[in-house]
């Protein structure tokens, strides 16, 4: 029996391979490019009427010039500028504003009179404060309390719809409620420049006050804009908790957050509230946006936060959250600047941040209460779809339903019309006196699949546990390395399994066992994101609901496909014995349908099995190097061939059939049609590749770096061989029919990305490992110790630590961290810090009467029958951030000058073991109240209610200083910039570079 290769796109080797091949390799190429490339900024310097990139350019290389965290001066000129830079932009593009130039204040800080019908207003906050608190990493550990003294910069943009006047000064509420906030803060963290974060976000958000004020009122929105540049976001969300008390947070119901978390790339959509607000987004120029990542902040699994989080839990709006987030290597470090971004960056951000704000600004009535919980995500960064999470799961259950009902009527149709070859095993037929079955051979095919899959995804994921074992970081600085280690290794693995298993038992329903095996077990994964949609309204399993709705068409097609087969009886009848005796040595016995016949040697050697006259045209006998294309064609393994089917029954069918039936497959196969394969390839591959291979991009773009933060080191492993099965599951039901070039290159490509893998070094200048940090110095003592906190596997980290020169002949001690699970600290004695003018070197004067002035502080008790209560006066030199450490947690406290707040805002349930404070003012003493005692919870066991007054409360007091853009400040941490290996990064531990701190006893 032949097949011929006459039939571009039937299901023979040479149309499979490549056409699959061909498809894969465009959805592979299309998704890692869209993922890689930043859409292009446009030429021109003013793309948009009241826009100019240029500008927004020169503005992030002035941010972006120094370190400017908030307890820094540098941090004082950034606010400075940024005022200057907004007056300059309202004048140019708004008519009749104005300063009142006699109401400047010192340090100069400066308020803006305007006319009641003034475009917009500028509010520099000096006044506010806020007291707040957050609960311990566990529910019954004690949290921590802040007090901040904010700095923000609020531009409020009057909308044509809002009111005139100036209500905020009335103390009132807002006429109307449906203004949008739209956010960024301008500080950085101590050691990084702050270009992605935040940088870009405060050039956007002045590019959106220029292009909203514009002369003319071109585009002035419905409702008001309010442009919040907050101060000490980078602290603890500090300047959006300073926000809050001020006016005018009253005023918006949305808002869109700008933020950053890499160097350059694509801002990303990660988060939205709601399917109303997302849908804003959606006439961005290139979307970029999964919902994946908002359910990872849902459900607590990305522990970082943005000012989203108080935004949404302490006003109640509504809003998006964007942000650079890749790579992470260089997020809070040097290299996170100007040059390691671009102004196509700055576009991409600055293009999304225009339609949304002006679709949040032109429709408040799609605000008012609670929205709906949303699906969303990009198709190659040029649409957005989103939709409601309970269309998704309304989607979900009709599959659930449907699907396994139409592949039962279709199955119950094809039994009632004697065509269910499936799970078929014999035909019984009736000829003359005799009677006998004719063997279908329909289990043929079937436990192949599986075995397939399992040994395939075995593969990938051993491979994930060797790596982790040898070499555990490789996927810092090569995440593709591994990709396309595991992609070569499942598809080889496939295709070999499945080539051994087509050699020993061929069967033409192979491709449909595929896809009902793959349909149940799609259904039950599917079952399994049906319920995180309902019961934790978890999104991001979207992709694997449209997975299976492939898979569910593709396998009705091969069902239907079985349909062009013949009747089992008549071609039972056809193959069976005739009455006139022919084929007696059939009589009633059981007659195979299709049956592989391996002739020796000698019997292919006999003259009767020759045809020396065989008319020109005919197939010769095949020998082992026989075109594939021909039936009798060679196989993947060299020294065996298919041969035709039981002779006699091939007498049985005519030459037209048998010319149809694919070698050693089932005779009855002849009717099969050949190009439905290939509806069903497009269907399984085209859709669920490019869902599946956005989110796998996404999330390990997300995660492989995150390494360096204590995250697990199989995560992305595990990630990377999931999403390789995901993605390469459509091909499986073809690959038996794959010729062996593909595979066999994949197959190099396997061995040397695992040698890769495996033998090379896992960072490098690109991909720099970061440490953390921290230098403290004890102020009693003179004791000082400087810490680098990284990862634990290996010696990486006591390797950098002996890098340094002042490490030299010291004991290095290593210790798992407290602050970040999954990494340890590594310490030794340091360069001592001059963040405070000391005594010069070489006069013999001890370190500790040098720091002794650094920070000066005062406790006394103060008695009273009912609290126990200390007044603590706590002064640093050049800082404005100091914070009180409690050796048992405290039930209150107050701080002079603060704002009144509820106990409950202040502490949390369980009290507080800190308390941070944070000054506008340099050199201002901290007057602070501290009561503890007061919980039934608190007193010791044991020990009576009338003893808990005689009660002490123990501690230090610390101070910060965070200031690093003067070399020769903080001497270690520039002998650690300077002499660390070129792969590594510094970052900072902690809020302060250099902490000084003194211990009190009450």
């Amino acid at each position: 029996m032949k097949r011929a290769f006459s039939n571009p796109i039937g299901f023979t080797p040479l149309p499979v391979t490549i056409i699959s091949s061909l498809v894969y390799t465009a959805l592979f190429v299309a998704l890692v490019v869209m993922h890689l490339v930043v859409p292009s900024a446009p030429r021109s310097p003013t793309p948009i009427s009241g826009v100019n990139l240029t500008e927004a350019w020169l503005d992030l290389q002035y941010i972006s010039g120094g370190f400017h965290p908030y307890n820094s001066r540098r941090n004082d000129e950034t606010r400075d500028w940024l005022l200057r830079r907004i007056e300059r932009i309202l004048a140019e593009s708004t008519r009749g504003f104005m300063f009142d130039r006699s109401r400047y204040l010192h340090d100069d800080l400066f308020r803006a009179s305007v006319a009641k019908q003034s475009p917009a207003v500028v509010f520099s906050d000096v006044t506010s404060n806020v007291t707040f608190s957050s609960e311990g990493k566990k529910l019954s550990e004690p949290g921590l309390s802040v007090y901040f003294e904010g700095t923000n910069i609020i531009v409020y943009i009057r909308g044509s719809e809002d009111g005139d006047g100036d209500w905020w000064t009335t103390g009132q509420e807002p006429p109307e409620k449906g203004g949008v906030l739209v956010n960024a803060h301008y500080d950085s963290v101590s050691t990084g420049y702050g270009a992605s974060d935040d940088g870009v976000g405060v050039v956007t958000i002045l590019q959106l006050m220029k292009y909203f004020t514009s002369e003319g009122h071109k585009h002035k929105p419905k409702k008001g804009i309010v442009a919040l540049f907050n101060n000490g976001e980078e602290d603890y969300l500090n300047g959006a908790q300073a926000f809050r008390k001020h006016p005018l947070s009253n005023f918006p119901k949305t808002f869109l957050n700008l933020e950053g978390a890499g160097a350059g790339g694509r801002a990303v959509m990660f988060r939205s509230t709601d399917t109303e607000v997302t849908k804003a987004y959606q006439k961005s120029e290139h979307p970029f946006a999964s919902v994946l990542s908002g359910d990872a902040f849902k459900r607590g699994i990305i522990k970082s936060e943005t000012d989203y989080r108080v935004f949404t839990d302490r006003l109640g709006l509504r809003g998006l959250d964007v942000a650079f987030f890749e790579p992470r290597a260089s997020y809070h470090t040097d290299r996170d600047d100007a040059k390691h971004t671009s102004i196509d960056s700055v576009w991409h951000m600055l293009s999304a941040a225009i339609p949304t704000l002006e679709a949040l600004s032109s429709d408040s009535q799609s605000f008012d209460g609670k929205g709906s919980d949303s699906v969303w995500f990009d198709l190659f960064g040029q649409i957005l779809a989103v939709f409601k999470l309970r269309i998704l799961f309304a989607l979900s259950i009709t599959l659930l339903i449907v699907a396994p009902l139409t592949l039962i009527i279709i199955g119950t149709v094809l039994y009632k019309v004697d065509k269910l070859y499936i799970f078929g095993r014999k035909k019984q037929v009736q000829r003359g006196e005799g009677d006998g079955s004719i063997l279908l051979h329909g289990w043929k095919g079937f436990f192949q699949y599986p075995l397939l899959v399992v040994l395939a995804s075995a593969a990938v994921i051993g491979l994930a546990f060797l790596v982790v074992k040898l070499n555990p970081y490789i996927v810092y600085s090569s995440p593709y390395a591994v990709w396309s280690m595991m992609l070569s290794a499942w598809v080889f693995v496939a295709w070999f399994v499945s080539c051994a298993a087509d050699f020993l038992r061929p069967s033409a329903l192979t491709r449909l066992y595929s896809l009902l095996w793959l349909s149940f077990v799609s259904w039950i994964i599917l079952l399994g994101v049906t319920v995180l949609e309902k019961r934790e309204n978890i999104a991001g399993g979207y992709f694997l609901v449209f997975y299976f709705a492939a898979i569910f068409l593709a396998t009705t097609i091969a069902f239907l496909e079985s349909f062009s087969l013949p009747r089992k009886s008549e071609y039972a009848e056809e193959v069976s014995p005739s009455d006139d005796g022919r084929n007696p040595s059939r009589g009633s016995q059981s007659i195979s349908s299709g049956q592989r016949l391996a002739r020796s040697s000698e019997e292919q050697q006999r003259p009767d099995n020759t045809n020396e006259e065989q008319p020109a045209g005919e197939d010769e006998e095949a020998t082992e190097t026989t075109s594939l294309l021909r039936h009798d064609r060679q196989t993947t393994f060299a020294h065996y061939r298919h041969q035709n089917p039981d002779t006699n029954e091939a007498e049985a069918i005519d030459e037209g059939k048998e010319r149809k039936v694919y070698l050693g497959e089932q005779a009855w196969s002849w009717s099969l049609l050949t190009w439905p394969w290939l509806l069903q390839f497009l269907l399984l591959s085209i859709i669920p590749i490019i869902l599946t291979g956005e989110v796998a991009l996404f999330f390990t773009s997300s995660v492989y770096q995150t390494l360096a933060d204590g995250s697990s080191v199989m995560l992305p492993y595990f990630a990377i061989a999931i999403f390789t099965i995901l993605l390469l599951i459509p091909v499986s039901p073809f690959i038996h029919r794959y010729t062996y070039h593909i595979p066999i290159f994949l197959l190099l490509v396997f061995i040397g990305t695992l040698i890769y893998n495996l033998v090379a070094f896992p960072f490098s200048a690109n991909n720099r490992l970061k440490v953390y940090f921290d230098q403290r110095v004890d102020l009693d003592t003179g004791i000082n110790t400087v810490s680098l906190t990284g990862i634990k596997d290996g010696s990486f980290l006591q390797d950098i630590a002996a890098s340094l020169p002042s490490t030299a002949g010291q004991e290095i001690v290593c210790i798992d961290s407290t602050l970040r699970t999954g990494l340890q600290q590594c310490s030794w004695r340091g360069l001592p810090p001059k963040v405070v003018p000391s005594p010069p070197p070489g006069l013999g004067i001890p370190p500790q009467f040098g720091y002794a002035d650094w920070l000066s502080f005062n406790v006394s008790r103060t008695t009273n029958t009912t609290r126990n209560e200390v007044h603590v006066t706590l002064f640093g030199k050049n800082t404005r951030a100091c914070k009180i450490e409690f050796d048992s947690p405290i039930s209150d406290f107050d701080v002079k000058g603060a704002a009144p707040e509820e106990r409950s805002e202040k502490v949390p349930k369980e009290g507080s073991k800190e308390i941070r404070l944070w000054s506008r003012t340099w050199g201002k003493p901290w007057h602070v109240r501290v009561h503890w005692g007061d919980e039934e919870s608190s007193i010791p066991v044991g020990m009576k209610k009338q003893q808990r007054k005689r009660q002490g409360l123990n501690g230090r007091v610390v101070c910060l200083w965070s200031d690093a853009n003067d070399s020769g400040v903080i001497p270690a941490l520039d002998e650690a910039w300077k002499f660390v290996p070129a792969w590594v990064a510094i970052s900072k531990a902690k809020d302060g570079l250099v902490e000084g701190s003194k211990s009190f006893l009450t």
